[in-house]
């Protein structure tokens, strides 16, 4: 049964339709992932649902009894609170009501009031507040000032969590926290009993908490069952079916406004109707609205740096007393892409500067290579001045931006990060926060580098523009440093992974996230002597169990509907990186060449005479044969597990 639904909404800013006669219904115990390009109106419509913005047009009907939960992608909480008094805002009617029963104010319905409280659980709410923040490792005293984004983020969820909601919105929960964190949010979610609808663009999280995934497209919203690995299925199947409508609808278009112009014949009155059917055709072409394109990002490349970036032997760093790295040793070389793991304070930053020689450490020593021209993204925006505009912010006091040795306006540049000219004036306070990083980056990829500083790129970027980021970073010859805790981007980008391991240890892995979680995981069952410990997999290629991770408990009040299992799970497919791409480009030619050598040497063999003549070579060319078709088994199936 439906416990919200929208029917023919309509949102509009300026002339672009960010909703456009769409309808959307929230089923009890779905888990719903709202995905869209940046800019398309997904947190509009996230604040619609939650009652704070209303339609241009339409309706949205909630059912009678639930209780809907927003917490914001950045939420706000009040100077100087502490972390019960925050939590307990979710608790605030509740508060306001059992105060007015115990004080007996004058005129107050004292029956209506005992009804509400006794509804709501309210005699108790500060066990309900203790329970919760216990059950989300919070401490109840800290101040909120002091805290990190990653937990200010929990305090978000246990003030919508303590109110016991029967639906929760949430906007980009993952912003801001570490791997540990994202897990436990997965954990959480997974066993929440409400519906639950969620923004975000982490693709590994989409798919291990979703039942189902709601794409805005162009101001329509289009149902996907199951997990994200299967909309991508069904979405790459879709847009094919649309491009085909897409290209017989304009094919035939063309026809028409052939006949219209051949002459007076074709404005007879017996050709009145095929005439009125052009008109219609021509209104639906100017209507329709095409998928929007993918942004086409360069990097600007500068000289190349020495072979070896940086050596670091025996390196220690410490504050007031806490070691951030003990003794690490390690060598970065032209070329690597090295991911940086951790919890949020684990020393991250830190570790990055002593490799980039901006930092001294405590003891050892670090040698950087030669000709290190480095480019940073900031994953705090700092460097963004939200009065300039566009154009300005990305080449300042010039009309055209030099990449590679090319010249390109900056009006052309922006369209390539899919910012239109008619924004080229327009101040970047106006862009979303997907908006200003994918701005950021093209400011980043402007400035000559090789080597490449990301601190949480991914950070409100869109799909599609992670995908195409991936592919960047894998094609960029220089040296990639990457902090972030998107799992599906690490696993994508990076040849290495340094992990920090607590007390200070950092240590480095081959390959990336899974490769370091299944490695970890071997290591540990071999060390605790678990029979069958040798047998676990080596490959980073195997897929994520989605949605079977143990739940954690949630507040006792959240009792509802046990969330459906999601009727469709695919596992995701990795990206081929660029080197794997050209293998499997090359692969039918080489398969074809060695086919047609074994060809002629088996019809050489079949000819009698070739025995007399060449009786020396026979032993050979059957040994030649017996080659290829072991080369040709182990080229076949590295093809087909390419292709796969």
């Amino acid at each position: 049964m439906a416990v919200l639904t929208l029917s023919d909404a309509c949102l509009a800013f300026g002339h672009v339709a960010l909703l456009d006669h769409t309808a959307f219904s929230l089923e009890t115990g779905e888990r719903v992932g709202l995905i869209g390009r940046n800019g398309t109106g997904k947190s509009s419509l996230l604040k619609i649902m939650a009652g704070l913005e209303k339609p241009d047009d339409g309706q949205l009907q909630i059912q009678s009894g639930i209780e809907v939960s927003y917490v914001p992608q950045e939420p706000s909480f009040s100077e100087g609170a502490t972390v019960f008094s925050t939590v307990s805002e979710g608790l605030a009617d509740v508060k306001a009501a059992r105060e007015r029963f115990e004080a007996h104010a004058e005129g107050d319905d004292l029956d209506a009031l005992m009804t509400f409280i006794e509804a709501r659980n309210g005699w108790n709410w500060e066990q309900r507040v203790d329970e919760t923040l216990q059950r989300l490792h919070l401490d109840a005293n800290l101040p909120i000032d002091g805290l990190s984004g990653g937990t200010k983020k929990r305090v978000a969820l246990a003030r919508s969590l303590v109110a016991s909601p029967d639906v929760l919105l949430l906007d980009e929960p993952t912003n801001h926290l570490d791997l540990d964190a994202i897990t436990w949010l997965e954990e959480l979610l997974v066993a929440f009993k409400g519906s639950i609808v969620l923004i975000s663009h982490d693709r590994a999280f989409l798919d291990n908490v979703c039942t189902r995934i709601v794409e805005l497209d162009r101001g329509i919203l289009r149902s996907y069952p199951g997990n994200f690995a299967a909309y991508v299925t069904l979405k790459e199947q879709q847009l094919a079916d649309e491009a085909l409508a897409n290209a017989r609808f304009d094919k035939l278009l063309a026809q028409e406004e052939v006949w219209i112009r051949k002459g007076v014949e074709a404005r007879r009155t017996r050709s009145v109707a095929r005439i009125k059917r052009l008109e219609d055709l021509r209104s639906a072409r100017a209507s329709r609205r095409d998928v929007v394109g993918r942004a086409r990002m360069e990097v600007s490349q500068g000289d190349r740096s020495g072979k070896i970036v940086a050596e670091l032997d025996n390196v220690s760093k410490s504050y007031n007393g806490r070691a951030v790295v003990k003794g690490f040793t390690g060598t970065i070389l032209r070329g690597d892409k090295v991911g940086l793991v951790g919890p949020n304070g684990a020393g991250k930053t830190t570790l990055l500067k002593m490799i980039l020689g901006e930092l001294a450490p405590d003891s050892g020593t670090v040698k950087q290579g030669a000709n290190l021209n480095v480019a940073y993204f900031d994953q705090m925006r700092d460097n963004l001045n939200l009065d300039a505009t566009l154009a300005d912010f990305i080449s300042p006091g010039s009309e055209w931006i030099e990449i590679n040795g090319s010249r390109k306006h900056v009006m052309g540049y922006l369209q390539d990060f899919l910012f239109s000219p008619a924004r080229a004036n327009s101040p970047v306070r106006t862009l979303s926060g997907g908006e200003r990083n994918r701005l950021l980056l093209a400011r980043l990829f402007a400035k000559p580098s090789n080597v490449l500083v990301l601190d949480e790129p991914t950070n409100d970027l869109d799909i599609d523009t992670l995908d195409l980021l991936e592919d960047l970073l894998d094609e960029y010859p220089g040296t990639v440093f990457l902090v972030s805790h998107d799992r599906r981007f690490l696993d994508n980008v990076v040849t290495s992974t340094l992990v920090a391991e607590g007390d200070g240890a950092w240590r480095e892995y081959e390959g990336g996230v899974e490769d370091w979680l299944i490695q970890s995981r071997r290591a540990k069952a071999i060390s605790a002597g678990k029979p069958g410990a040798a047998t676990i997999a080596t490959s980073s290629k195997q897929a994520p169990e989605a949605n079977t991770r143990t739940p954690v408990a949630v507040a006792a009040d959240t009792a509802a509907p046990v969330a459906p299992a999601a009727p469709v799970v695919a596992q995701p497919k990795r990206k081929l990186s660029y080197k794997e791409q050209r293998e499997l480009e090359e692969l039918p030619a080489r398969i074809e060449a060695l086919e047609t050598e074994q060809a002629e040497l088996n019809k050489q063999l079949a000819d009698p005479d070739i025995y007399r003549k060449e009786g020396a070579n026979v032993a050979a060319m059957h040994a030649r044969v017996e080659v290829i078709d072991e080369e040709l088994m182990t080229l076949l199936e590295r093809w087909e597990r390419l292709s796969a």
